[in-house]
């Protein structure tokens, strides 16, 4: 009887396999190194996009939540970002210690649904620019246009070949990809800005309104921009971990991640607001950076940057999808991993051309992801900083029967607060006066904190306390 529970516990230990912390002679990203990733992860087509949705309360609504938002939520990336750095571990390995060694699959599989999510939504508009490149060049129908499906899913196809040649050498082609990309966004983003301002005058951007029917509230727009942000804080640590200097980790990431998001949403507003009033027509279905590029006569070589910048932003993506995946089963390298979390994306990408129009995908995605992802978030930020006082032991992380296995490898403490602020999140969505007004975001991550850290305190044993105060 022994040797069969020695030969469990031991086939158990091998489920979860070794987790690397990054030693420091291993961490070569600077200052420069973390900024840049993180405007590169903002600085896209979905961020281009999401002001381009948000467009639909009217600029001063807009741009108001638009900062409120990105402030609240880069400093959550930027606490996070911190846990990577004082532990070397990668995100999803880090709610180990919140979640239990196998509640932690709960966050990981998140965090693949919605990586995959964000690289097939960045890949649907490079592909949208790619079928506009070959509309130029070969005349083919453009995509929305009878037979310019064709065109689109070429540009899936070839998006995605981009991207496995981008991940191919893990972190080290991260880097590079947003050391150059960053140079050309920016050369991008400047001719964008100066022909937008020649269209229309920065007065009648200010003075537009959506048609009623269209309107969206502040409280929508604040739920679509966090859900949009707090995707990334549960990858601050698969970067963070890389750095030797703090001031990287917190501040460079929190200045990066917010200038890559104003800088990109404020164009993607301005743009969609001004080719609406160029225009006197709008559709937010046509927010994306690829049509409103071809309707301003952009050209072939923006619609080249915006492929681009769709490349830039889903290094990023995979790569947190694929460290996601390598915490649920380290039989895969995450080479190995890069590879699946990409061609899943690929698969997902075909979505909205056969089952329904890409907004329709793109805010269901996004409405999923608000009420999953902030509980999540709660939870493990709560952990760290509040009961564990920012020391984690990072020899129990794989130990069954340890410090962080709570009762069969699951803490159900922090599964049903996760639950709850699911519900609570629902709840809140229900109730008008918060759903079209601040938004239900925020305040169930908040009602998630406290019914977590009660429970943690209510439910501690002994035991339970000692592994808190190591």
């Amino acid at each position: 009887m022994a040797q069969e529970m020695k030969a469990t516990v031991t086939k158990t230990a091998k489920a979860f396999g070794k987790v690397e912390s990054i030693p420091s002679e291993r961490r070569h990203m600077s200052n420069w190194d973390l900024f840049a990733t993180w405007v590169g992860a903002n600085a896209n087509n979905g961020t281009w996009y999401i002001g381009g949705v948000i467009a639909a309360c009217g600029f001063l609504t807009a741009s108001t939540t638009l900062i409120v938002v990105g402030l609240i939520s880069y400093a959550l990336l930027a606490v996070a970002s911190y846990m990577g750095y004082r532990t070397g571990l990668p995100a999803m390995a880090l709610t180990r210690a919140s979640f239990g060694l196998r509640g932690s699959f709960i966050p990981s599989v998140i965090n693949v649904i919605q990586f995959i999510g964000w690289a097939a939504v960045n890949t649907f508009i490079a592909a949208t620019s790619i079928s506009y490149i070959f509309g130029e060049l070969f005349g083919w129908p453009l995509y929305g246009k009878p037979g310019g499906t064709f065109g689109l899913i070429v540009g899936i196809v070839i998006m995605s070949v981009l991207h496995l040649l981008s991940i191919s050498l893990g972190e080290r082609s991260v880097r590079l990809i947003e050391r150059v990309g960053i140079i050309l966004v920016v050369v991008f983003v400047l001719w964008e800005s100066v022909v937008v301002f020649q269209t229309v005058s920065f007065s009648d951007i200010i003075g537009w309104q959506p048609p009623h029917s269209l309107k969206m509230s502040s409280g929508v727009a604040a739920d679509t921009l966090a859900a949009f942000n707090l995707a990334w804080v549960t990858a601050a640590s698969d970067f963070s971990r890389f750095t030797n200097k703090q001031s990287a980790a917190t501040k460079a990431s929190f200045l990066g991640a917010n200038f890559g998001l104003f800088w990109f949403a404020f164009i993607g507003l301005f743009a969609t607001i001004g080719t609406a009033v160029s225009l006197n027509h709008f559709d937010p279905n046509n927010s994306d950076p690829s049509t409103v590029a071809a309707k301003l006569g952009l050209g072939i070589i923006a619609l080249l940057v915006i492929v681009l910048t769709s490349t830039t932003a889903n290094a990023v993506n995979l790569m947190s999808a694929g460290s996601a995946l390598t915490n649920m089963t380290h039989r895969l390298s995450l080479n190995v991993s890069l590879w699946i979390v990409t061609l899943a994306a690929t698969a997902v990408t075909f979505i909205p051309v056969y089952l329904a129009s890409f907004l329709d995908v793109f805010e269901t995605f996004l409405d999923g992801i608000g009420m999953f992802l902030g509980p999540e978030i709660a939870i493990f930020l709560v952990d760290y900083f509040f009961l564990k006082g920012k020391q984690y032991r990072l020899s129990e992380f794989t130990k069954v029967h340890g410090a962080y296995w709570y009762a069969h490898g699951v803490n159900w403490v922090a599964v049903a607060s996760w639950g709850l602020g699911v519900v609570a999140y629902w709840g809140l969505k229900q109730v008008p006066a918060i759903a079209t007004t601040i938004g239900a975001t925020f305040i169930a991550m908040a009602i998630t904190a406290v019914i977590y850290l009660i429970g943690m305190r209510v439910t501690r044993t002994p035991a339970n306390a000692a592994n808190a105060n190591n």
